[in-house]
C-alpha cells in the first residue's frame, strides 16, 4: 500500500494512504496538520499518483505557493507541488527530486516565477543547523539557489 517504500512505515501512513487510495485531494494543504514523517509520506503519495504524461504548461508563468505550513522541508515540497499541480501536487519530495522536476515533464516548464507567500514561516525555521539531526533537512538558502540556478525567480512575499 506504500508504492516505492521500504521499510515499517510511520505511525498513521496507512491512513494517510487509504486517504489517497479513495481519491485525490481536491483542495489544498491537507497536508499541513502532519508531521515531517507524514509530510514525506504525503508527498511519497502524491508522486505515486501523479498525473504523468502531460506536457508542461509553457516557460514564463507565474505559480502561488501558500507558506503558511512551511515549517520544514517537508513542507516545501508539500507546498510546491500544490503550487505547481494543484491540490496534492508532485513537484519533488526531496532536493534531486526538485532538480529533476525543473528540468521539465512534472508540470511546469522553466524558466518560470514562483511568488512564495508567507515567506516568513520558512524564513524562521529553515535556517542553516536548525535541525541538521534530520536527515533531509534542507535550509532555505539552498532551497533558494536551487530554484534560481535553474531558472525559477523567486519573490519571497
Amino acid at each position: 500500500m506504500h508504492d516505492g517504500f521500504t521499510g515499517p512505515l510511520p505511525a498513521g501512513a496507512r491512513q494517510l494512504w487509504q486517504r489517497w487510495q479513495d481519491g485525490r485531494p481536491t483542495v489544498t494543504n491537507l497536508w499541513a496538520p502532519y508531521d515531517r514523517e507524514l509530510r514525506h509520506q504525503w508527498s511519497g503519495a502524491a508522486l505515486a499518483h501523479h498525473r504523468g504524461g502531460r506536457p508542461d504548461r509553457r516557460p514564463g508563468r507565474t505559480y502561488h505557493l501558500d507558506g503558511r505550513h512551511v515549517t520544514d522541508v517537508e513542507g516545501f515540497y508539500c507546498a510546491v507541488g500544490e503550487a505547481v499541480n494543484g491540490p496534492g501536487g508532485y513537484f519533488g519530495w526531496n532536493l534531486d527530486a526538485l532538480v529533476d522536476c525543473l528540468r521539465g515533464r512534472w508540470g511546469a516548464a522553466t524558466p518560470f516565477r514562483l511568488v512564495w507567500h508567507d515567506a516568513d514561516v520558512a524564513r524562521q525555521y529553515l535556517l542553516p543547523g536548525h535541525d541538521q539531526r534530520h536527515p533531509r533537512a534542507v535550509p532555505l538558502n539552498h532551497l533558494l539557489a536551487a530554484l534560481r540556478q535553474r531558472g525559477v525567480t523567486v519573490e519571497l512575499r
